[in-house]
């Protein structure tokens, strides 16, 4: 079975313009991001390891903040996490998988989490 690294950000909210409905359209709405990325990892990691054997968990929390363009209304969520992959995928050639999971924090009532989870394999 071969090795694998997997890097992650959890439970990271931002505002992003998303929505069907009338109500939700023109305004950015709260959702909450858990990115997953793949990396094929080096032999072995030592005390000494540079950052650049890894990736800077930073570029995962950038994907679902300041890389989503804030004059675009992603209708669907499903939109959302396509752009977070994409912009990992150009960010860097060894990412090899990206999951994301979203919450749609806005159409809970009782503390549910209504979201999904999209993963998308390198191409």
């Amino acid at each position: 079975m071969a090795d694998s690294l997997i890097l992650e950000i959890a439970d990271f909210e931002h505002d992003v313009l998303t929505g069907i409905y009338s109500e939700e359209t023109g305004k950015p709405q709260p959702l909450r991001f858990t990115i997953s990325v793949e990396l094929a990892p080096i032999d072995r990691f030592d005390p000494d390891t540079a950052l650049s054997a890894s990736k800077n968990y930073m570029d995962l929390k950038f994907a679902a903040s300041e890389a989503l363009p804030a004059d675009v209304h992603f209708r669907l969520i499903e939109a959302v996490a396509d752009h977070v992959c994409e912009t990992l995928f150009l960010q860097d050639a060894r990412v090899t998988a990206v999951t994301v999971k979203i919450v749609k924090l806005a159409i809970s009532e009782n503390g549910e989490k209504i979201g999904m989870t999209l993963r998308r394999e390198r191409r």
